[in-house]
């Protein structure tokens, strides 16, 4: 069973960044892709932007250009560097792994909170 650990949520300004990490208890060269997917209150959970084994990436259109996606396999951590936040990207933000054996298998993490103060 794949654990995974969120990290790096806060309370910031608008215009303000930060860097949520999420580290995994296996090597994530094991998964075919790792995502970060939020929540906002009374909205569904919805995909900001994933990275593949191979290193391509899919980000939402709101956060083109503001959010990068990365990895560090040998910290077997994925991270979403998060910058000119605005109050719309308040959410608990959720780390999200895949992977393909026999069948497609997930796993999601607990959850980080994110609030951006206008």
């Amino acid at each position: 069973q794949v654990q995974l650990v969120e990290s790096g949520g806060g309370l910031v300004q608008a215009g303000g960044s930060l860097r949520l990490s999420c580290a995994a208890s296996k090597s994530i060269l094991n998964f075919n892709k790792m995502g970060w997917y939020r929540q906002a209150p009374r909205k569904q959970r919805e995909l900001v932007a994933d990275i593949t084994r191979l290193g391509s990436t899919y980000y939402a259109e709101s956060v083109k250009g503001r959010f990068t996606i990365s990895r560090d396999n040998a910290k077997n951590t994925v991270y979403l560097q998060m910058n000119s936040l605005k109050p719309q990207d308040t959410a608990v933000y959720y780390c999200h792994v895949g992977w393909f054996r026999d069948t497609w298998n997930d796993t999601w993490g607990q959850g980080t909170q994110v609030t951006v103060s206008s």
